[in-house]
């Protein structure tokens, strides 16, 4: 028998270890699942009839949901109304008549009667150059004058004197010959001295100043008590009529033929002046005036309107923009501008169907002005259209439509009652009423006229 304590002891074979669980498994998974969440959020769900694709986080139903999961939006009301056909340019104010003021004497400036700005009328006077060396020359002329008509005068006796002594033959007759030449050279040299008077006089009036012009004077360029001179080439202070002033502007040659058919006819062309921003109006003018030919560097025109300036808000060489306006449009259909969305393929705008959902409708514009654009195919009087909002919308999206000046959502939505939806069709909505004066350019807001 052998013996159980003598045989070697084997070890027990040890379990088989459970393989780890890999953590890189778990991270792919949760990236594969952030990415499909994220897709469905953001990718595109589609696009409108106009190519736009709808904003992240919309859905069909018009995207951010507003009350009865309509998308909150602000409309307006295509109306009919006046617009005006408008030629536009930049302008540079010009006045009428500038005048610089120069001394046509020499001599020491004495007085000056004008404050710098003031407004001067014709025949004012300005200023006062030192009179007395002109006075002398005036009472000299004078004087000289006096001896030779007393010349004359004696001339004159002895000639007479000598004709009744040659019709006796008791002197020569070469001796009254000599006596009546004297005569008229002592007249001429009268008239010599007349001239000398007159010359004086005009010089003793040169030393006081006047104003040629009505207008406003502008800084003092020569203080008194300086010598002033004729030759003197800045003068003493330039007058500049500002009432009424002018604007000079270019016109494109292709819009003159519209312009001179009307200004020919007899019609005043209105003109507005804008500022700078070409966004406040500063004043109304009238055509004046168009220029004899057309600079062929440019290809433009230049025209003068004239505005009566009452308030002075236009000074020469400011520049501001002219719209003058040719045409004046009446009863048209107008939107508000900012309504018309544009694509590379289309122009449209989002149409708020009855039921208060919206569509893209096609529209064809025309002239536009300010705020307002003339739609000539599309809408019509009473048609409702997006406003503000159009991000969010896609075809057939509901929404939640507010109008300016509407009271409640309730009126704001019984305005749909009657309108058409197929474009270029009569709607049957009521006229818009239009603006009063439709070529006021940038004066009305978007509810006027409704």
């Amino acid at each position: 028998m052998t013996d159980k304590t003598s045989l070697p002891t084997m070890p027990a074979e040890a379990p088989p270890e459970a393989p780890k669980k890999s953590k890189k498994g778990w991270v792919w998974l949760l990236i594969l699942i952030a990415a499909a969440v994220g897709a469905y959020y953001l990718w595109p769900k589609g696009t409108n009839a106009a190519g736009a694709t709808p904003a992240p986080g919309t859905g069909p139903g018009g995207g951010k949901k507003g009350r009865g999961g309509a998308s909150p939006v602000v409309g307006a009301k295509a109306r009919r109304g006046n617009i005006g056909v408008y030629v536009t340019g930049p302008g540079t104010v010009t006045p009428l008549y500038t005048v610089t003021v120069k001394s046509r004497v020499d001599g020491q400036l004495m007085q000056v009667n004008y404050n710098e700005g003031d407004l001067v009328h014709k025949g004012d006077v300005l200023a006062i150059i030192d009179q007395r060396p002109y006075q002398a020359a005036l009472d000299q002329a004078k004087g000289q004058k006096m001896r030779d008509e007393a010349n004359l005068q004696n001339a004159n006796v002895d000639l007479k004197r000598y004709e009744g002594l040659l019709a006796q033959n008791a002197v020569p007759e070469q001796t009254f010959a000599t006596q009546k030449s004297l005569v008229q050279q002592l007249e001429g040299t009268v008239k010599i001295d007349q001239a000398l008077i007159d010359s004086a006089t005009v010089n003793l009036n040169y030393c006081t100043i006047r104003a040629d012009i009505t207008g406003r004077v502008g800084l003092r360029l020569v203080d008194p008590g300086n010598i002033v001179h004729a030759s003197d080439a800045n003068g003493l202070v330039v007058i500049t009529q500002v009432q009424p002033i002018t604007v000079v502007f270019p016109v494109v040659e292709d819009k003159l033929p519209e312009v001179l058919r009307r200004w020919h006819a007899g019609e005043k062309l209105r003109a507005e002046l804008y500022d700078r921003a070409d966004q406040k109006k500063i004043a109304d003018a009238v055509l004046k005036t168009v220029d004899n030919q057309i600079d062929p560097t440019t290809g433009n025109i230049r025209l003068r309107a004239e505005t009566p300036n009452e308030n002075e808000t236009l000074f020469p060489d400011q520049f501001v923009n002219v719209h003058l306006l040719v045409q004046e449009k009446t009863g048209v259909v107008l939107a508000p501008t900012a309504t018309i969305q544009r694509s590379n393929a289309s122009t449209y705008v989002y149409l708020v169907k009855p039921d208060s959902t919206v569509t893209v409708r096609q529209v064809t514009t025309g002239v536009s002005e300010g705020e307002d654009t003339e739609i000539t195919s599309g809408l019509d009087a009473g048609d409702v259209v997006v406003l503000s909002g159009v991000d969010r919308l896609t075809e057939g999206a509901k929404v939640n439509v507010q109008i300016p000046g509407s009271s409640g959502r309730g009126a704001a939505q019984g305005q749909f009652t009657g309108q058409g939806q197929n474009p270029g069709g009569n709607p049957g909505g009521g006229s818009g009423g239009g603006r009063k004066g439709g070529h006021k350019k940038g004066q009305d807001t978007q509810g006027k006229g409704q």
